[in-house]
């Protein structure tokens, strides 16, 4: 059994930034790919950004330029480094660690950009 903690969410005016952390009870970077997702109230949950066992990442065209993920294998943690925050990147944050036999989630953390 895995477990993740998410932390790092808050209240940000709009084009400030944020870093994410999440953080796995045991070393799973090279077993698990590891993704980010957010739900904004009334809407489906959508796939942010990944970061695959080895190393290659991609996002959604929405945060493309703004938002980096990343992570320490020394700390077990994963980041989402959010930057030029914009209103509608309002929701709440999921880690998920993920491969083709199970998933895992995190509990989420809320962002929220107002001003």
């Amino acid at each position: 059994q895995v477990q993740l903690v998410e932390s790092g969410g808050g209240l940000v005016q709009p084009g400030g930034s944020l870093r994410l952390s999440c953080a796995a009870s045991t070393n799973i970077f090279s077993i698990y790919a590891m993704k980010w997702y957010r739900q904004a109230p009334g809407k489906q949950r959508e796939l942010v950004a990944s970061l695959s066992t080895g190393g290659s990442t991609d996002y959604v065209d929405s945060v493309k330029g703004r938002f980096t993920i990343s992570r320490d294998g020394v700390k077990n943690t994963v980041y989402l480094q959010m930057s030029s925050l914009k209103p509608e990147d309002t929701a709440v944050y999921y880690c998920n660690a993920a491969n083709n036999l199970r998933g895992y989630w995190g509990q989420g953390t809320q962002v929220t950009v107002s001003s």
